[in-house]
């Protein structure tokens, strides 16, 4: 009893004293794991140096605000530049690394205002507005990062856009000072008016050690070719004056010169050149009774006519920009606003962007020395090519010139294209300018790179009532040996098909579909019928055609699966009187449509013309009972950016414009409503879809004098 009373007094007095000391204990150990966390994670995510808690915000990029830095005398200044840099020379792509997003990431330097012993700033002009955008451009976007350590490419906030705003020494010196200079390496320069009299260099004057420089007047003598990037000579005209895009086409003059600052012999030979060809040529130059000034800038006179500028540029065809005391001219990009085709005469000049930009597409490269024939060398240019440049000379402003944005973005894509080649743009991306509204331009399919013979094609003959023709078809299509399915589409709701008895005996499935309305869109639905890929598009009356040709289409059709391919081509051209599109028929040297009177294609079309044409063109069609062909023709463009292919020398099927008896082309105004159709279809679009091309396909041995059995395609037809 006494030992268990013993127990029983000690017992309750000793449990709550061991809770004190263990909760005193968990308690302790808690709070050191959790300040052990919060340490960790302050040092995860605390900025790992000082130089990128700089944010580069608008707030913080006052020149007024930024830290004041002194220059000694006695501070390095880098070398001059090495002329031999090369990306795998003078380039640490390690530094980039790789990441899933395949983008360089590039630091700002914090803005500093650098001045030396005295306090002489090192520009006579700080932060210039051109300089503030492309440095807020570049924060803007998805190259950019706050964190050092995870940079790339390095841009210092020191403008030297400008050289005669600098002081060579003291600019270089304030490069050294940069905390991750590292003789350049890595460090990215902007720069479009390089040199200073006498002898204006074509490339910054300041020591660089091995810096990139994005320049705007390389020769190529200082150009280091996949290391620079050749920018242009940005025009703050750009930014202020607005020029709406004009059509493509022959203008009021031939060439016009609107440069002010030309060496007197090249305008000795610009006035005899307009001496010989008059009123094709405008030679302007300043204005000498204007007062000077921003309002003076923006006129150019011609003996006393003053004319505004840039807008007198769209009043041109071919606009001159030839070479001053710099290379790069900010002209250049005036004209490619203007849609004016660049006529430019400046030897060794390295054009912006040309290591990616076919600059053959949007301007003309004359040596100076035949300044003189200059008129002859442009005459000879084809009025087509002349439209498709001037296309191509305003989306090259739109794309890569015509803000201090694109100007920085085109340069750091450039650059991010060489670390990463395996993921950089293709040629037609950069060169080929957007077509589109409603849809990517690319390849729909999802099919092998050229689709197996095996499972043939599938044929799809629209007929209303044309019994005899009909059938005559059957005949000749079942003798293609491609063909795997005929599928008849019934249009005439008043009338039954023939009996299942009366018609051809083929060695292929034959399937009638009867519609319920008669439309001409009814041979583009997406009928569970056909299961291959290949479709041929066929009229009842298509009777011309002989197997080999049909045959030879299809095969052209496996190796161009997203292409329509087809036998006699049309054209679209532009009217210039009238202002608006027109429908050409058989004789031209061009292509851009074929008739899907007989013409293969990928069954997925089909799809795409039922449920996702747009706005109302289906409608269109099925109402004025013509121009689905069209219709077929942009829709495909559209998608895929790329023409049809015509095969065979076949240029008619038997003249259905002029000798219809019974078709839809009896009528007169079949050609003027296929005009109307064109521009009802590129209004619609947006745009213009429809590609050019001045080729087709014939089998290899066609013309070749050779045995007829020992061809795989002797009966192709001629017309």
């Amino acid at each position: 009893m006494c030992a268990s009373g013993k127990y029983t007094s000690r017992g309750p007095a000793l449990i709550p004293r061991m809770k004190t000391k263990h909760r005193i204990y968990y308690i302790t150990l808690f709070s050191v794991v959790l300040l052990g966390l919060i340490a960790t994670g302050m040092f995860q995510f605390w900025p790992h140096s000082i130089e990128s808690t700089a944010d580069w915000t608008l707030d913080k990029r006052s020149v007024h605000d930024a830290p004041l830095v002194r220059l000694p005398v006695s501070s390095p200044i880098p070398e001059r530049g090495d002329l031999s840099c090369r990306m795998h020379t003078c380039f640490d792509v390690y530094r980039c690394g790789y990441n899933p997003k395949n983008r360089i990431k590039v630091y700002i330097y914090p803005l500093q205002r650098f001045v030396d012993e005295v306090g002489v700033p090192i520009s006579s002009t700080g932060l210039s507005r051109e300089y503030n955008d492309l440095l807020s451009a570049i924060s803007d976007s998805d190259f950019y990062t706050d964190d050092v350590t995870r940079a790339c490419l390095f841009v210092p906030s020191i403008d030297v856009l400008n050289q005669n705003s600098l002081r060579i020494r003291e600019t270089a010196q304030a490069l050294a000072m940069l905390p991750r200079w590292d003789k350049g390496m890595n460090h990215l320069l902007f720069n479009m008016l390089p040199g200073g009299p006498p002898d204006y260099n074509t490339a910054l004057d300041v020591p660089r050690d091995r810096a990139l420089l994005a320049g705007g007047g390389f020769s190529t003598w200082t150009y280091r070719q996949g290391y620079d990037v050749s920018i242009p000579v940005y025009s703050p005209l750009s930014a202020d004056v607005e020029l709406p895009e004009r059509q493509p086409g022959p203008r009021r003059y031939f060439i016009l010169s609107s440069q002010t600052a030309i060496h007197r012999e090249y305008r000795a030979e610009l006035e005899r050149l307009k001496e010989e060809n008059g009123e094709a040529l405008l030679l302007l130059d300043k204005c000498s009774n204007l007062s000077q000034g921003a309002a003076s800038a923006r006129k150019r006179c011609y003996k006393g006519q003053v004319y505004d500028y840039p807008q007198i540029l769209q009043e041109s065809s071919f606009c001159v920009v030839l070479r001053g005391a710099r290379l790069g001219q900010a002209a250049l990009s005036d004209v490619l606003q203007a849609g004016c085709v660049p006529v430019i005469l400046a030897d060794s000049y390295i054009l912006p962007f040309s290591e990616v930009l076919d600059w053959k597409r949007a301007s003309v490269v004359i040596p100076e020395e035949k300044l003189s024939e200059m008129y002859t060398i442009l005459k000879s240019i084809p009025h087509r090519q002349v439209e498709e440049m001037q296309r191509q000379a305003r989306w090259f402003w739109e794309a890569y010139f015509s803000s201090m944005k694109a100007i920085g973005m085109t340069t750091l894509q450039i650059i991010n294209d060489r670390i990463y080649p395996y993921a950089s743009r293709t040629y037609e991306q950069w060169n080929n300018p957007p077509v589109v509204k409603w849809s990517s331009v690319n390849s729909p399919l999802f099919l092998p790179l050229i689709p197996p013979r095996s499972p043939g094609f599938t044929a799809v003959v629209l007929t209303y009532d044309r019994i005899e023709s009909l059938f005559r078809v059957i005949t000749e299509i079942s003798k293609v040996p491609s063909l795997a399915k005929l599928l008849v589409v019934w249009n005439n709701q008043n009338k039954s098909p023939p009996e299942e008895s009366l018609w051809p005996k083929i060695g292929v499935p034959l399937k009638v579909v009867r519609t319920k309305e008669n439309k001409l869109s009814n041979r583009f639905f997406p009928y569970d019928e056909i299961e291959t890929e290949a479709v041929l598009a066929i009229d009842d009356d298509i009777i011309m055609l002989t197997s080999d040709e049909l045959q030879f289409g299809y095969e052209v059709w496996r190796e161009f699966p997203d292409r329509l391919v087809g036998y006699p081509g049309r054209l679209h051209l532009w009217d210039h009187e009238m202002g608006k599109w027109k429908y050409e028929s058989e004789w031209t040297n061009e292509v851009s449509m074929v008739l899907t009177g007989a013409a293969f294609y990928h069954k997925y079309f089909n799809y795409l013309y039922t449920y996702k044409m747009p706005g109302d063109i289906k409608n269109w069609v099925d109402a004025h009972m013509n121009c689905e062909d069209i219709a077929m023709n942009f829709l495909v463009a559209n998608i895929t950016g790329k023409a049809p292919i015509k095969v065979t020398p076949r240029k008619k099927f038997k003249c259905p414009e002029c000798t219809a008896i019974d078709g839809l082309s009896l009528d007169q105004t079949h050609m003027v409503e296929r005009s109307e159709c064109i521009n009802k279809f590129a209004s619609v679009f947006g745009t213009m879809p429809l590609k050019v091309v001045e080729h087709r396909a014939d089998p290899v041995l066609y013309k070749d004098d050779f045995p007829e059995k020992l061809k795989s395609f002797p009966n192709i037809g001629s017309l």
